[in-house]
């Protein structure tokens, strides 16, 4: 595999930006590669390499890179101009396709990034309640802001940093954080803190490797948070869209107080949404107390692709098309002794036990993960860069894709397992 172009942009930008990239988990040794252009379920480097992509943008592009549906959406709407800072029809338009899909979202606020969706949503949550404190999962990720930065997933587990410096102690004293699949722990939590406004929480981990509930405890979960008078905040960033059209919520049959979206209801653009019952969602300025804005909120480029994209999704039935390619892979993988899991368009390799949570998630093998990423590399495959996250199949992965995937898999799986 050619990397010299690669390996020579990865020696300037570590001078120019911390660690040589725009987001942490971008970064692996010795270098990234860098990525010229994509289309379907293929990416380019600069170095002429091709890779079939199971990134896909961390979960972003269900329908795969440069849809070209969404392309000539796009264009046409460049010519009426890209931002107005005024409210627009598609706004209103976009708003209820969402509402249709998570019913629970009675009304819901557009914003520019996911990160800016859970910290809003927290907001209007100690809002409406009063109370301070929240509880968040170990090893979930809801962005880069202050309170949740505490046992993180994504990025900050990858590189050992679950706590971030440059966070006062001030900031994450009112959260408390429970295990994934304990709801024994989390009753208990409850029940000694009276003050708490809410629990965030990935309905399904994906940023901690892949997680799923056991039998019934977002049920539980949700029961629980009633008899304690906490609100429920589903983090359905990743699982929105892609689950079911009505994410987690629809698939597990649990509805959430607070919902937050973003990935692929963006369409491959910058957004974050957040939303939930109609009495908390009044409180948001300017109808209520609780601030919130944003110059590129409802930015009508990223509204256009995420609603042309969640029209084709409705109209090719893509969530349950995907969901049976990434079956497929998963049934093969298995047969074959690769320890792995999956869920609709979800799925996951693992160096160790499948996890039931973080603390098990923090024993997988790390390193043997990265000699399988570069080996998968070396076969024209690119999985995102970390035990820890997930990967995605798309709408425009073939069942060809799938099959040279799986022998990759197969492979380098043993040669990595058994390395030393």
């Amino acid at each position: 595999m050619k990397s010299e172009k690669s390996r020579q942009l990865y020696r300037e930008a570590i001078d120019l930006m911390p660690g040589g990239v725009s987001s942490p988990v971008r970064a692996f040794k010795p270098h990234p590669i860098y990525v010229a252009k994509a289309k379907g379920s293929r990416i380019y480097d600069v170095d002429g390499n091709e890779f079939i992509d199971y990134c896909m943008a961390f979960g972003a592009l269900i329908l795969g890179h440069a849809n070209e549906e969404v392309k000539e959406e796009i264009k046409k709407k460049i010519e009426e101009g890209w931002i107005y800072g005024t409210p627009i029809e598609l706004e209103v338009e976009y708003a209820k396709l969402i509402r249709k899909h998570f019913p629970s979202m009675e009304m819901l606020r557009f914003v520019n990034t996911g990160s800016e969706a859970t910290m809003s949503a927290l907001r209007v949550a100690r809002g409406f309640t009063g109370k301070e404190k929240i509880v968040k999962i170990e090893g979930s990720f809801h962005g880069s802001h202050e309170a949740v930065l505490v046992k993180a997933g994504s990025g900050a587990t990858t590189f050992g940093i679950p706590n971030s410096a440059g966070v006062p102690t001030d900031f994450v004293k009112n959260t408390l954080q429970v295990p994934y699949n304990d709801t024994e722990t989390l009753s208990e939590v409850l029940e000694k803190n009276k003050d708490v406004s809410a629990v965030i929480m990935e309905p399904v981990m994906a940023n901690a490797s892949l997680i799923t509930p056991k039998e019934d405890y977002l049920k539980e979960v949700r029961k629980i948070t009633n008899e304690n008078d906490v609100l429920l905040i589903f983090d359905e960033i990743i699982t929105g869209f892609r689950l079911a059209m009505g994410g987690a919520q629809e698939f597990y049959g649990v509805k959430a107080d607070i919902t937050t979206l973003g990935k692929i209801a963006g369409g491959g653009f910058p957004i974050g949404i957040y939303g939930g019952r109609r009495e908390i969602m009044e409180l948001v300025a300017p109808s209520g107390n609780v601030y919130q804005a944003g110059t590129f909120s409802g930015n009508p480029i990223s509204l256009l692709a995420g609603y042309a994209t969640v029209k084709i999704l409705e109209r090719e039935k893509v969530v349950e098309k995907t969901s049976k390619k990434a079956e497929e892979l998963f049934k093969a993988l298995k047969d074959q002794g690769v320890e792995s899991a999956q869920i609709s368009s979800m799925f996951c390799v693992y160096f160790g036990e499948i996890p039931r949570n973080y603390s098990e998630a923090l024993r997988l093998n790390k390193d043997a993960f990265m000699r399988f990423f570069w080996r998968l590399l070396e076969k024209g495959i690119y999985f995102p860069p970390s035990q820890f996250e997930v990967c995605f199949m798309s709408h425009a992965h073939s069942k060809e894709d799938v099959a040279k995937t799986i022998d990759a898999i197969i492979d380098a799986y043993d040669k990595s397992r058994n390395e030393r």
